[in-house]
């Protein structure tokens, strides 16, 4: 019989810090175990008076939640250009679905960190996520 040791696994994780804030995967869906239709789940944080993101997904589709702090997420078709900006806090919890080609990214909207939880449908992959810049003007937060 297996000991609990060999039972549970730490699963070392990698945070990726820059001059706007952290990044941590927290599942990469290519765990032991884990079904094969699972994507990543990932947190990110964001600095005050940073924003993170600015890109979109030709075939990745995300969920986010915010878990911390305040944000908007700013969101536009890159076909039409239609936009729009999203409040979020814990003091309206909310889960948005960004399906692909919807370029966005999170503007700190408070004078603390914010935290936001992801999903992806798929795994990583450079190819997929293609840098974009909104066309919608960031509004001043801080």
């Amino acid at each position: 019989m297996d000991s609990l040791q060999e039972k549970v696994k730490i699963i070392p994780r990698q945070l990726i810090e820059d001059d706007r804030g952290w990044f941590l995967k927290v599942i990469t869906g290519k765990e032991e175990n884990i079904p094969n239709y699972t994507g990543e789940i990932y947190l990110t944080m964001g600095l005050p008076g940073e924003t993170k993101g600015g890109h979109y997904h030709v075939e990745a589709l995300e969920w986010f939640t915010l878990i911390a702090g305040k944000a908007t997420l700013r969101v536009e078709d890159i076909n039409t250009h239609e936009h729009m900006e999203i409040p979020m806090s814990l003091n309206d919890p909310k889960t948005v679905f960004v399906p692909n080609y919807i370029a966005h990214d999170f503007i700190n909207a408070g004078n603390a960190n914010f935290i936001v939880l992801a999903y992806t449908n798929k795994l990583y992959n450079s190819s997929d996520t293609k840098s974009y810049q909104l066309k919608n003007k960031p509004k001043q937060y801080l």
